[in-house]
């Protein structure tokens, strides 16, 4: 039996990229899953790919009302929610900081941070059961050049992670990943037209795949991680031991 045999996740964002990837290993392992992201198109991709074990609701993940109706088809659907990956997030605003229009710095917090927030309340209501795994980024551990205002909001994700560990313990566990650049097309724009060049600052001398990053969720998840919470893990291909000097 897989580790998720008989258990029931809720991913944001996963009609492709990380999401899919998280989504399509938590399957293999026994997950029935459910799926949301903006485009109806890409879920019907999606869970055509995974077969009868997913489904899919569409709506943007800073949106109640869409919220209300993941949570009443999953009550329907499945009737239990074992696990929560919130993995939904953006960033339309490059460039230094303090260029960044108002409104796309809000926009980004908005969906990154409280969006997160409000996914884990809905899904701690609608009677969660295990544990949670928020996407963060290495953007949130340090200064982040061209996307300040995203790895802001990361950082934001980390703690949030930490504080959710908390107040949900000993019932709910709570972590974090924190990816460098993975070859998705959201970070595309990090990489394109300059990937040897990009490679060369990991010690393991290549970008990301997402299921570089599909293993390390499924784990946290699971009950092998089960004295584990709070915790955010650096997937990172090895960047953040590099020499000071």
């Amino acid at each position: 039996m897989g580790r998720f045999e008989g258990r029931v996740a809720l991913l944001t964002g996963a009609s492709r990229g990380i999401g899919f990837a998280v989504a399509r290993r938590l399957v293999a392992e026994g997950a029935q899953v459910v799926l949301t992201g903006r485009k109806q198109d890409a879920l019907d991709t999606a869970v055509k790919e995974l077969g009868d074990a997913a489904s899919a609701v569409a709506g943007r993940a800073d949106d109640s009302e869409h919220r209300a109706q993941v949570f009443a088809h999953l009550a329907e659907r499945h009737g239990r929610l074992d696990h929560l990956v919130n993995n939904a997030g953006i960033n339309p605003a490059y460039g230094p900081i303090a260029e960044v229009d108002p409104s796309a710095a809000r926009k980004i917090l908005e969906v990154n941070v409280l969006a997160t927030l409000e996914w884990t309340k809905a899904a701690v209501a609608a009677g969660l059961t295990r544990s949670v795994v928020n996407l963060a980024s290495v953007a949130g551990l340090g200064a982040s050049p061209g996307i300040a205002v995203y790895g802001i909001s990361k950082a934001a994700v980390i703690n949030l992670t930490m504080q959710l560990a908390w107040e949900l313990a000993p019932g709910i566990r709570v972590n974090a990943v924190a990816p460098a650049v993975i070859k998705t097309a959201f970070a595309r724009p990090l990489y394109e037209g300059r990937e040897e060049e990009a490679s060369a600052a990991y010690p393991l001398r290549r970008l990301g795949e997402i299921d570089d990053v599909a293993g390390p969720v499924a784990f946290l998840l699971s009950d092998d991680a089960a004295w584990i919470t709070g915790e955010t893990l650096v997937i990172d291909g090895g960047s953040s031991i590099r020499p000071l000097a």
